[in-house]
């Protein structure tokens, strides 16, 4: 049999038997795939402490002909990204990170979103604690848009037309960004004031300067952001990192 030795990002382990673990992994050329690592919780595992969560390395696996669960023959670990735990803030928005890469992407080669994913557990790990929430929100609409979802936020989505300037508009989370005054009209999407939408289209554009906002602002693009994945990559599941993510349990009220 063939062994695939590919660049890999762990996004989840489940138990599996007494002994080994079904690893779900993000990979830089098969896209994102399950394997079991036998024998993965025994004391002298060949595969010790490697398959932590969001830890990196290559991954060695060998595909099954009449399944979708392989096997990972070997984990060779790079990178444990123990500096993502050391803030919830960090360790949300990364957990977040890989709840959209789990969810969306392709079980085939997509090498730009494995590495938009591996760059931005990378900015988030050394990220100074007031960066951490705008980082989140521009790296997750990043992923979100480079798996096929990117909102329409220079013209309306549904026609194209231009969007108003100097006043609110709506964004609606089910046609996918803005619409125009003729769209918008009586929608009950979000209505952004021109602060805001400026805000929206700097998170979504890399490079541009990340804003500046107070906390009301800031938990009003959580929301946003939170009802756009789940319109379009939930598909009425459970996801657990966004809600965790969203209402920031650990912040009191």
């Amino acid at each position: 049999m063939t062994t695939h030795v590919t660049p890999a990002i762990v996004l989840g382990t489940i138990h599996y038997g007494e002994t080994s673990r079904i690893a779900r992994l993000a990979t830089r050329d098969l896209g994102v795939q399950s394997a079991i690592a036998k024998g993965a919780m025994r004391p002298r595992s060949r595969f010790g402490a490697a398959l932590h969560l969001l830890s990196e390395g290559q991954a060695h696996i060998i595909f099954a002909r009449r399944s979708d669960l392989h096997t990972l023959a070997a984990f060779d670990l790079t990178r444990v990204r123990v500096d993502l735990a050391a803030r919830m803030d960090r360790f949300a928005a990364a957990s977040l990170l890989a709840e959209v890469m789990l969810r969306s992407a392709p079980a085939t080669g997509h090498p730009a979103s494995f590495d938009l994913l591996r760059d931005a557990l990378d900015t988030l790990e050394v990220a100074p604690g007031v960066a951490v929430e705008p980082l989140a929100l521009r790296l997750v609409w990043q992923l979100v848009s480079v798996l096929g979802f990117a909102p329409a936020l220079e013209h309306c989505a549904r026609d194209g037309a231009a969007l108003p300037d100097g006043r609110p508009t709506v964004f609606s989370a089910a046609d996918g960004g803005f619409l125009c005054g003729r769209c918008g009209g009586g929608h009950e999407g979000a209505r952004l004031g021109p602060a805001d939408r400026d805000a929206l289209l700097a998170f979504a554009t890399p490079g541009a300067e990340l804003p500046a906002l107070d906390d009301p602002h800031l938990a009003a693009h959580r929301r946003l952001l939170a009802r756009y994945v789940r319109y379009h990559l939930g598909e009425g599941a459970a996801l657990p990192a966004l809600d965790f993510w969203e209402h920031r349990p650990w912040v009191p009220a």
